[in-house]
This record gives C-alpha cells, structure tokens and sequence, in this order.
C-alpha cells in the first residue's frame, strides 16, 4: 500500500534497508553497548601513542550519520596534528580560559566546576596526539541556512565521541568561550562557528579521572 503522503511526491526516495535485530536479541544488544560506553569518561592526561590510520576518518564518518534539519548537515570536523598548530590554539584558548576562571564565570559555576578540579591550563591540547575542532556551518558563500543547527551539530558529535570511544581512544570535550579565535587558528571562513574542540587519544599510563557518579536511571527517565 502507497503511503498517501509520499504518493505523488516530487522529492526522490529508495527503499529503506532496516537494520535487523532479532526482537530476543535486542535488549541484550542495547546492554552491550551501555557496558561498554559506561566505561567513557573525559581524560585530560594523553600519551604521544599515534592514533591508528583510519580511525578518526571512520569516527567522523559515523558521526556525518546524524540527523540534521533539512539534511543541511551543517558540520565541519576540522582535526588538527601540527604541533605548531596544537601550541597555537593552546595558547589561545588558555588565554580565553585565564578570563573566564577570573572574570566571567560566576561563584555558584566555579562551586559546579570545583570537584571536577578543572582550571585555565589546558595542556591536553598539546599532548593529544589530535585534536578535532567541531564548527557549526551557517549560511555563506558556498553554504546553505542551516536549521536546528546547534542540535543536529550535538548529535553528531555525540557519534563522533561514540565512535572514537568503541576505537579505544580516549576524548574531552573543550568548550572555551569567546570561540571565534578558532576561525583564525583553523583557517575557516566566517560562517563557520566553532562549537567543540576535542582532543583525541591514548590515556597517559597511570592517567585519573574524577570519581563522580552518573545519575541512575528513574533521575533521568520518566514513563508516561
């Protein structure tokens, strides 16, 4: 039966592909996964081990997987090895986090920030062997208006921290504010709007982490 919808409808369509889980298997599946990305968290302490070939690529492909408004995909994955250009943006984005920790952020966001022992320092973006910085792409020359950009830009970067996670690799997601000294850093054109700088790589032998706890679940979801 032709869905009254799509019947006479101009845009093209092909036939869906669904991926088939036995219904006995799916929960076990899903648990699976939870166990395994139950085991991510933010590292901030990289050794130089080099990424293996393939593996951001592929991360950034799963990640192009994401949802957009319009399927404008508004993203851009610029990933960053060049130590000169690691110690650039370092710089930079220590320079910006010197501010916040001692102007702009307010008492009750440092009390927040306080047990995860964070400060202005920034070295992971140096010991990382990369470093991807996420831009929104708004409209420009060459660049479509975007819609929903922020949410379809946070979806995919949640495949891509995913990703890189089932790949072994440890990340961080950085969010320095004012953001736009990364147009100049990573040589992008104005419509382009950096919204995530994450590191990528190996945990340093002996790295620690916060000992927080992840809410559980009837914190998080509510049935109807």
């Amino acid at each position: 039966m032709v869905d009254s919808a799509l019947a006479g409808a101009s845009h093209p369509t092909v036939p869906l592909t669904p991926m088939t889980v036995p219904a006995h298997q799916a929960e076990d599946r899903s648990k699976a996964f939870h166990d395994v990305m139950a085991q991510r968290r933010t590292v901030r302490d990289y050794d130089d081990r080099p990424i293996p070939d393939g593996v951001i690529e592929w991360a950034v492909r799963t990640a192009s997987t994401a949802p957009s408004g319009a399927h404008v995909q508004p993203w851009r994955f610029v990933v960053i090895t060049d130590p000169e250009r690691k110690r650039l943006l370092r710089e930079a984005a220590e320079a910006e986090e010197r501010e916040f920790y001692s102007h702009r952020a307010s008492e009750e966001w440092l009390a927040a920030l306080a047990p995860i022992g964070t400060d202005w320092h920034k070295p992971f973006l140096e010991d990382a062997p990369a470093v991807i910085v996420v831009f929104e792409v708004h409209k420009g020359p060459n660049s479509p208006r975007p819609y929903y950009t922020k949410e379809s830009v946070g979806i995919a970067v949640g495949l891509l921290l995913a990703s890189l996670h089932q790949a072994g690799l440890a990340t961080l997601t950085h969010t320095p504010s004012p953001m736009r000294f990364l147009n100049e850093v990573c040589d992008r054109p104005a419509e382009e709007r950096a919204a995530y700088v994450i590191p990528v790589g190996y945990p340093a032998e002996g790295a620690r982490v916060p000992d927080l706890r992840r809410k559980d679940l009837d914190e998080v979801m509510v049935r109807l």
